[in-house]
């Protein structure tokens, strides 16, 4: 029997995430052989959990693979890093050409672009597979974003589309582009995650300091939010968070310690941004909001040092109002921190040769992953309807929501600036907006500083362009009359 090739497919680690996923493989009428380095697990899982399932288990590396059908298709679900080539080297020596190895972890899309390149020389197929929900999201259907060997994808399709997350009957899975274009998506759609749980935080403080909202009034806010436009599952556990009664009957949330941990994704996506030049400005403020919370004992001190405004603003006479302008807000800022991910992403496919489906990008987190939410399918329509949009807020829905939300958007913000509250997220969705809206910005006077003291040379506007300053030719202007002429490098905008 351990000789027979019967297995539809393999997974190597049996950490929750990875007990679920073989589950919900068995669930949809495939058979899967299951594998741990420590060979217990293996059969406690298929004493327990797995017990009557279509799962078998193997004590070594070289045993799945012999249990595995043709192409095999081998996903690895073990921690990122050195663990991933550790297996992937065990796993080589079992497997022939044309056969794929799948890492399912929240592997650094860099590791996962040099993994496929490795196995594709060797005669071998890789997916780097992002996969969010969490371990429920494993057992009943995940956001699946494979990527990697274009060639591998019909084999794994009938698979990763039957297991995934669903949403208007349409998986939540597609082909996402090569190398390591899903585990950039993925990455991508963690950053958005810190940005929208930024985004709710500082609407809960807001309601929590400006508005003296108790939880219970707190949660009937975000539940009426649900109802509409941020109808999302973030938003709907918040909702459950703030109703939640600790033993004592008072609010849990009130007594969890504010410091916020992180894996790292977001910190990537904000490094992604600065190295291919983008203003995910949301994302990165969102990473900082979290270090910031870190150095909690830093802000007990300076909370009894530094001083806030003298007042806390003008009294709000009607909560329900600006509870109303605060949903706008946050939907407004939400539509900026999408659109800020989809440009990122758009560079991302050009720098590495990826040939991104925004549309299907938008679907795949339309169900199943942290950041689903109603709001993504006007995304995926967004851009089925304009594949070549050029930015998300340039389609007329989104154009429109903005101009009915810009008001209140607006109000909340300077409120909560009047009355000392942090608010990174909202303002700098803000500040985002109103300096893609503007066609001229300051940058003139920046780059005339740089040539004044670096002589790093500028560019003419093109109405003031001549043939003695031609269009897009660099310029170093002698501004003291005795620094010289010899500019010290070409200017890049």
């Amino acid at each position: 029997m351990s000789d027979t090739a019967i297995a539809d497919f393999g997974l190597i680690g049996l950490a929750v995430m990875g007990q679920n996923l073989i589950l919900n493989v068995a669930d949809h009428g495939f058979t899967v052989v299951a594998y741990n380095r420590t060979v217990e697990k293996v059969d406690r899982f298929l004493a327990n959990e797995a017990k009557g399932k279509s799962v078998i288990g193997a004590r070594s590396v070289e045993e799945l693979c012999r249990k595995l059908k043709k192409p095999r298709k081998i996903m690895l679900l073990v921690k990122a890093g050195q663990a991933v080539d550790d297996f992937i080297e065990q796993i080589i020596p079992h497997i022939e050409s044309g056969d794929i190895i799948i890492d399912g972890g929240n592997s650094h899309f860099p590791d996962s672009i040099r993994r496929s390149k490795y196995l594709e020389q060797k005669g071998f197929s890789f997916i780097g597979c992002g996969v969010s929900g969490g371990e429920d999201g494993a057992r009943y259907g995940p956001s699946l974003m494979p990527g990697g060997s274009p060639a591998a994808w019909p084999h794994v399709k009938p698979i990763f589309q039957a297991i995934c997350a669903k949403a208007d009957n349409e998986p939540c899975c597609d082909w996402v582009g090569e190398t390591g274009a899903g585990h950039y998506v993925k990455m991508v759609h963690n950053g958005i995650e810190y940005g929208d749980m930024q985004l709710i935080c500082e609407a809960y403080h807001i309601m929590k300091e400006g508005l003296h909202l108790g939880a219970d009034e707190i949660a009937n806010a975000f539940a009426g939010w649900n109802e509409g436009d941020l109808n999302s599952f973030l938003i709907e556990i918040t909702r459950d968070i703030m109703r939640f009664k600790d033993s004592d009957g008072t609010p849990l949330v009130e007594k969890i310690k504010d410091t916020a941990g992180q894996k790292g994704t977001g910190k990537w996506t904000a490094i992604s941004a600065l190295d291919l030049g983008v203003p995910v400005t949301l994302i990165g403020e969102a990473v900082f909001a979290r270090t910031l919370s870190s150095l909690k004992n830093e802000r007990v001190r300076a909370s009894e040092i530094l001083s806030g405004p003298a007042s806390s603003g003008h009294q709000i006479v009607d909560k329900n109002e600006f509870v109303k302008k605060l949903g706008q807000a946050l939907y407004a800022s939400k539509l900026v921190s999408y659109a800020q991910g989809f440009m990122l992403m758009r560079e991302a496919a050009k720098e590495y040769n990826w040939n991104l489906n925004n549309a299907g990008i938008a679907l795949m987190w339309r169900g199943g992953c942290i950041i689903r939410s109603a709001f993504l399918g006007k995304i995926k329509e967004a851009y089925t309807n304009n594949p070549a949009l050029e930015n998300l807020l340039f389609d007329p829905f989104f154009k429109n929501a903005i101009d009915n939300a810009q008001s209140s958007w607006r109000y909340v913000i300077s409120q909560a600036i009047v009355m000392g509250i942090p608010i990174p997220a909202f303002s700098t969705a803000l500040a985002f907006y109103d300096g893609y809206r503007h066609a001229r910005l300051p940058a003139n006077l920046l780059q005339a500083q740089r040539d004044y003291f670096g002589a790093h040379t500028f560019r003419y506007l093109d109405e003031y362009t001549d043939d003695k300053h031609p269009k897009d030719r660099d310029v170093h202007i002698n501004w003291t009359g005795h620094g010289g002429n010899v500019s010290a490098s070409t200017y890049l905008a």
